[in-house]
């Protein structure tokens, strides 16, 4: 029997139909997921939701049936994870950092020991940089046990892509409950500037236009590397993260674009770290779109602050209920941010290999 999702429901977009096979691979559920997309400009699959949904049937030995581009409905039906070595190509710019957040809970459970290699958008507009992925969401998601690290080797940018990057998964026996309600104090910012294919001094600008916002906001701590980056394409962009006492990272970032002087590229990438650490919560709005999947997942009970409730992690929210049949209380709090609290099933999933 499949677990019905309509993909206009919650986010509406990408998000319910990452998550919804994600969880299909991990509990080993097939999943019957309708009006794709149904509310956008173009709807239905496109061409990065095509390769992701690809990828996990790969590793999950799985099958789907209406994989089109434009398709509306999909029929995914999982099989055995399996550890291994696979490639997969975008061939656009669309965002291999999204097919990461796919993939990584799928080949927790495969084992063994993954690597994945993935050409396609590094630093694109509407999905995580791969910096982020490297600096914030993999060092938080240890927390829960997962195990798991990026290699970037090119960058990609919109809209001609060509990026490549090796993510690497250590197989788990199950993830652990967090408690992360509130930060610590902020001891210092880290960041990165990039640009690729324009002259060195952009990447400068942005990164001294990110310091001098940082130290007007009271944060003197701050290191920001500079890199002329590799890539087929011109682009430019800054992600800034914290490491803070007890607590897991907060990042902030912002991409270059025509017209768009690097200065500004700067001062929003430390605007929107700023708003973050200013919520005084635990996990950045980002984090918190992907984390409850661990937390229903995680072995005992879960407790997560967010800066932000976004619409991504009410949709993550509403699938875990959909296939685990978790419960989840959510205390929203005045200024958007809220904490998430859910006793984690920490039953193992059905769908994988055992080695």
């Amino acid at each position: 029997m499949f677990v019905e999702v309509d993909g206009a429901e919650g986010e509406g977009g990408g998000q319910v139909l990452r998550g919804a096979v994600a969880l299909s691979c991990i509990t080993g559920k097939p999943v019957r997921v309708f009006s794709i997309r149904a509310n956008r400009p173009t709807p239905g699959l496109q061409p990065q939701h095509l390769v992701g949904i690809e990828a996990a049937a790969k590793v999950s030995g799985g099958g789907v049936e209406g994989l089109a581009i434009g398709s509306t409905e999909i029929r995914f039906t999982p099989g055995k994870t399996a550890a291994g070595r696979y490639a997969f190509d975008v061939r656009t710019a669309g965002s291999i950092t999204l097919i990461m957040q796919t993939l990584l809970p799928i080949l927790a459970f495969a084992g063994g020991e993954s690597e994945v290699a993935l050409s396609g958008g590094t630093n694109v507009p509407w999905s995580p940089p791969i910096d982020y992925m490297k600096q914030v969401l993999l060092p938080n998601l240890s927390c829960f046990g997962a195990q798991a690290w990026v290699e970037l080797q090119r960058r990609g940018y919109y809209p001609k892509g060509g990026g490549q990057a090796i993510l690497r998964v250590r197989g788990t026996d199950g993830f652990t409950g967090v408690r992360l309600v509130e930060r610590g104090k902020v001891e210092r910012v880290r960041g990165i500037s990039h640009c690729a294919n324009l002259p060195a001094h952009v990447a400068k600008r942005q990164g001294e236009a990110a310091k001098k916002a940082l130290f007007s906001a009271g944060f003197t701590n701050v290191r920001i590397s500079e890199e002329l980056a590799m890539a087929a394409g011109i682009g430019s962009g800054v992600t800034l993260w914290t490491d803070a006492e007890e607590s897991v990272r907060l990042g902030g970032d912002a991409l270059g674009a025509r017209e768009k002087r690097a200065e500004e590229v700067g001062r929003e990438a430390a605007g929107n770290l700023i708003a973050e650490i200013k919520s005084g919560m635990a996990a950045d709005s980002h984090f918190g779109d992907m984390a409850p999947l661990y937390m229903a997942l995680a072995k005992g009970a879960s407790e997560l602050g967010v800066t932000s409730l976004t619409r991504h992690a009410e949709t993550m929210v509403l699938l875990c209920r959909k296939f685990i049949g978790v419960e989840w209380d959510i205390e929203r709090r005045e200024g958007g941010s809220a904490v998430l609290r859910v006793e984690g099933t920490g039953i193992p999933p059905q769908g994988a290999t055992r080695g």
